[in-house]
């Protein structure tokens, strides 16, 4: 089985009406450095796939991204968890092929991991635009409530609502 991450929300805290732009801005969200070995366990492959639309608008160049994005898997495997790859969209307009909801990334991924079957995936997220990118693939969908707590059950795009990854995790373990 394969997960998919969505970084913003997820992994870090998000920064309302901003983008984490270097290092010293990332923050894992409580939980997360506990949460992805059990994840790593449960599951052949993990996935991150994240939206960067300050790239597109001239905030963070994707050598900065890159240098963010080494540094949060050190920490990661230095806390025994593992993410397979990266794939993000620095891509300002949403009708983007590879901006999410849209699949792009996940086709960028099965191309890369062609054992990745959509149908036996789960998608966490912290937005719709998450959930609809699950949906539309055919992936059970997992929203984490971080950024929109306001978003409840039922709901069409979300099969199963937490307040965290950890607690998701915690239901897995």
């Amino acid at each position: 089985m394969t997960l998919f991450l969505d970084r913003d929300g997820v992994i870090n805290d998000e920064i309302k009406d901003g983008y984490v732009l270097s290092w010293d801005m990332f923050r894992f969200s409580q939980g997360v450095l506990q949460a992805l070995p059990i994840l790593k366990a449960a599951f052949n492959r993990i996935v991150i796939v994240t939206n960067q639309r300050c790239i597109g608008r001239g905030l963070l160049t994707t050598e900065g991204l890159d240098a963010i994005h080494a540094h949060m898997m050190h920490d990661i495997t230095a806390h025994n968890g593992h993410i397979d790859k990266i794939y993000y969209c620095p891509d300002v307009d949403n009708s983007s092929p590879c901006r999410k909801p849209q699949n792009g990334m996940a086709l960028q991924a099965k191309n890369d991991f062609p054992e990745i079957d959509f149908q036996q995936a789960v998608m966490v997220g912290n937005t719709l635009s998450d959930m609809q990118f699950g949906r539309n693939l055919g992936m059970k969908t997992i929203f984490i409530a971080s950024t929109h707590p306001e978003i409840s059950l039922p709901h069409p795009l979300i099969d199963e609502r937490y307040g965290s990854l950890m607690d998701y995790a915690a239901t897995i373990q």
